[in-house]
């Protein structure tokens, strides 16, 4: 493989353009905003989404979907809830076969559809593959060390982009998982809502730890209930990305939760930003899943709730402390 292509401006994209450039990959990447575009194009800089980030490998971007037609794979990094309208827009434009790399992490609102299910239906002649793990955009933009979690049912396609993407400090690690890597994903990013507003409130280390081992159970008990294997969520995908996400306002999702437990509405904690806090739009729909599947995931339900404005912050933690005595496995 010697040419990728990026469809998302945003610093995720922009990050792992990066890293395709830095591995030797002719990359082109698709920005939706014009003043994105130019800005790459001339400055070397994605100043809108990732500034002061100097591109230190050559990456060209475009306006046109047409002009990734001929990468040899392509990574979709689009936030969850407008993949389906990119790959709609990209579908004139694909080749079948071509290996769509699906980063973005969530569930369709509505559909409640795992990302790979809307690839299946806006995409079909695309072989699948999920990119997840605990990386943050500037970490990864900057070239400090990260690993991550590369999902492919075909074994030889998903080596290959493995190979491709890999740098010493970009480690790919190859699973053919799909859907856990996809859960683990979707869940952690309200979980890291939840951590935030624990934070915001004071409540203390003892409590993010709480937090962070029962959302764990929580995620796991959805990836097996949807064939998943519990091992692979508690690897890279899942508890790393857990970790990761819950344990630093460095994270869009931790911190809206900062702000709302430190008393902003969610208008407040939203405001300003540029990029998406993916765990805000799939809130409801990772707990419309969960009830779907019967399973129990209270600190989403308390997080969807919040978010909703049908729980007041005190309250949802006062329930989430008063539920009856259980075994915990």
């Amino acid at each position: 493989m010697k040419t990728a292509g990026v469809i998302g401006g945003g610093a995720w994209g922009t990050a792992l353009a990066l890293v395709c450039a830095r591995a030797g990959l002719s990359t082109t990447l698709w920005a939706r905003e014009p003043e994105v575009v130019g800005a790459i194009n001339e400055s070397r800089e994605n100043k809108t989404f990732l500034p002061g980030v100097i591109f230190d490998a050559p990456v060209r971007a475009t306006g046109s979907l047409a002009e990734l037609s001929e990468a040899d794979f392509v990574l979709n990094v689009t936030p969850a809830q407008h993949l389906r309208a990119s790959l709609e827009a990209f579908r004139p434009h694909a080749r079948a076969g071509v290996p769509m790399v699906l980063c973005s992490k969530g569930v369709e609102q509505g559909s409640l559809k795992l990302m790979t299910e809307v690839l299946d239906e806006g995409l079909p002649q695309a072989v699948p593959a999920v990119l997840s793990g605990p990386s943050f955009a500037a970490d990864v933009a900057r070239g400090l060390p990260t690993a991550v979690t590369l999902a492919c049912p075909d074994d030889e396609i998903g080596f290959q982009i493995a190979a491709a993407l890999s740098l010493p400090t970009f480690r790919p690690y190859l699973a053919t998982d799909m859907i856990g890597a996809e859960i683990g994903g979707a869940v952690k990013n309200v979980l890291a809502i939840a951590c935030g507003i624990s934070e915001g409130k004071g409540l203390g280390r003892s409590a993010h730890a709480a937090l962070i081992t029962r959302g764990f159970a929580e995620m796991t008990r959805m990836a097996v209930a949807l064939g998943a294997e519990a091992e692979t969520v508690a690897g890279l995908c899942g508890l790393g990305d857990l970790v990761l996400t819950c344990s630093s306002p460095q994270s869009r999702n931790m911190s809206v939760g900062l702000a709302l437990g430190g008393g902003q509405t969610l208008e407040q904690a939203l405001a300003g930003k540029v990029s998406v806090a993916e765990g805000v739009a799939s809130a409801p729909a990772v707990v419309a899943l969960a009830r779907k599947l019967e399973v129990e995931a209270p600190i989403c339900e308390a997080v969807a709730a919040i978010l909703a404005g049908q729980a007041q912050v005190d309250e949802a933690i006062a329930g989430l402390l008063s539920r009856p005595i259980r075994s915990e496995r």
